[in-house]
């Protein structure tokens, strides 16, 4: 025993500074990651907090009884591998655009949430009430309101677990662990990539019109300059907003959607003021609009419902906005989102009503289908409207078109980055990350150009973005909260979540139905 002892009580032998073994990439142990998605590491590979390197310490190991207690199931180890289960992190995310930075706040979700939730879809909502009606289109309205606001409150407390210590960064990432990665890739893949590409599209054609409608508006008929082309002007906003994009991350783009979202803010309660203002037009109806056959009938009042989908978007944003702020188990970021999102879509519901409310009684059953309130303020009021009142309208809308493509583009330069991270092992060099993003804008270009009736899809797309926005949240909540079965909130979400799916269904023969029956005016590579 003697020589055991003398043995065990003996210095330990320093090791040189070479073998000293590097320190595993981590975060505090309260912070909450995301498994696939990018993260800063606040340590590098061979770094230490201080600065220095730890040396081997030279004093005597105690005496141990070979019946002393293990050291990891002591009181503390439990917490302690908790910690390090929830402190693992992929080093990809620390390159991507969306993860990039993660010092984001409500103020910022604020911003981001109200620049992505109101826009040009919500001017076409008085085409909607024409075919509903008064009642029906305030109820209709009312019960979409309220049902996006729950799956988006879903999806915020959907966004990290702690149990797990997993943080869904991204929609997408959270549609694979609720559906698997094959069945996610048919059910939200196209979906969200739609969402964002095809929004950017429809930013170009919106963008690039009303920049030819200010020039118009602000140059006079008496102007003897002439203007730029249709598609030039398409150029024009899209060069902009090449140009804005190559701000790095989400985070840097708050400022954009701050402005964003007041320009938004602003025409919206402009248009809707002015239109008020100017009185009803003459022989004015709000009889809904009836279709010969009854079956036409039925298509074209769930083409309505479509419109009022396509109203309601920026769900397979939130995600990606909660994933720039911090998060740790005594402050979760479920907390700051939920008090941006409250404070956002108050005032989405304030635009959203007044435009349909206000739309529908002024302009009834004559409110041009393309381009919806917009449209109809330079079709009816051109002449009785300052000039300057519609040049300030034209103005927002083009400056809130530029900071929308920023918001919806940062998902789809965050999936095309992350495909060049994956294959260099590396950040995505500076030089390769312009040409991916001015490619991508000047392929949205390419198809604005291409296809400039594609806002006559509009209850087409709703249908197919409907189950991003009601169905596939209620469905994560099932798969990932797991509630008591038979419970209020099993059918609750099980009802919802069924109900959108169907919704969708009809919404999407509904609209192929409308665009076959009354027809479009296809006009390939002639924008107008």
């Amino acid at each position: 025993m003697a020589e055991v002892d003398e043995v065990s009580s003996a210095p330990i032998t320093p090791r040189p500074a070479a073998a000293t073994p590097r320190p595993p990439i981590s975060c505090p142990p309260s912070q909450i990651h995301s498994p696939s998605m990018s993260r800063s590491p606040l340590l590098s590979a061979g770094d230490h907090p201080g600065g220095t390197t730890s040396t081997a310490l030279t004093v005597k190991t105690p005496n141990r009884s070979r019946f002393s207690t293990p050291r990891f199931i002591t009181p503390l180890g439990s917490p302690i591998r908790k910690a390090l289960k929830m402190t693992k992190l992929d080093p990809n995310d620390a390159w991507l655009p969306i993860t990039e930075s993660r010092n984001g706040n409500a103020y910022y979700a604020a911003f981001h949430t109200l620049s992505s939730g109101i826009g040009f879809q919500a001017l076409v909502l008085p085409v909607a009430f024409t075919f509903l009606g008064w009642a029906w289109g305030t109820i209709c309205l009312t019960l979409a309101f309220l049902w996006q606001l729950y799956t988006l409150f879903l999806l915020i407390q959907l966004h990290e677990s702690p149990e797990t210590g997993v943080r869904y960064s991204r929609y997408m990432h959270l549609s694979i662990a609720t559906f698997g990665p094959k069945l996610a890739n048919w059910l939200a893949a196209f979906p969200i990539m739609y969402l964002s590409g095809g929004t950017c599209v429809a930013l170009i054609i919106i963008g690039g019109s009303t920049s030819k409608m200010f020039f118009s508006t602000v140059c006079g008929p008496t102007c003897t300059v002439e203007s730029p082309t249709t598609v030039e002007w398409y150029l024009i906003f899209t060069c902009a907003a090449v140009l804005l994009s190559q701000l790095p991350n989400l985070n840097s783009i708050a400022g954009v959607s701050l402005v964003g979202a007041v320009t938004a803010v602003a025409y919206c309660t402009m248009i809707w003021t002015v239109s008020v203002a100017e009185g009803r037009l003459p022989n004015v109806s709000y009889n809904p609009v009836r279709a010969k056959t009854q079956i036409a009938r039925v298509f074209e009042l769930l083409n309505a419902l479509g419109i009022i989908a396509f109203a309601f978007r920026g769900h397979n944003l939130i995600l990606e906005i909660q994933a720039t702020m911090p998060s740790s188990e005594k402050h979760p970021s479920s907390v700051p989102m939920w008090k941006g999102v409250k404070v956002s879509y108050s005032i989405i519901a304030f635009c959203l009503y007044s435009l349909a409310i206000g739309g529908y009684w002024a302009y009834g059953h004559l409110i041009p289908k393309d381009g919806g309130m917009l449209t109809a303020l330079y079709a009816y009021h051109s002449q009785t409207v300052s000039r300057s009142i519609l040049g300030l309208i034209s103005l927002f809308v083009i400056i809130n078109a530029v900071a929308a493509f920023q918001i919806y583009g940062m998902q789809m330069f965050d999936d095309m980055e992350s495909k060049v991270i994956k294959k260099l092992k590396k950040p995505c060099p500076w030089w390769l990350r312009v040409i991916q993003r001015a490619m991508f804008g000047y392929g949205c270009f390419f198809v604005a150009v291409a296809i400039p009736f594609l806002g006559s899809f509009a209850g087409l797309i709703g249908g197919i973005a409907l189950p991003v926005t009601l169905a596939y949240p209620c469905f994560m909540y099932l798969k990932i909260k797991r509630p008591q079965m038979y419970g209020p909130m099993w059918w609750l979400n099980w009802g919802l979540g069924v109900l959108g799916m169907s919704l969708s269904g009809l919404l999407i023969a509904a609209g192929l139905y409308v665009v076959i029956d009354t027809g479009i005016q296809v006009s390939f590579f002639k924008p107008h």
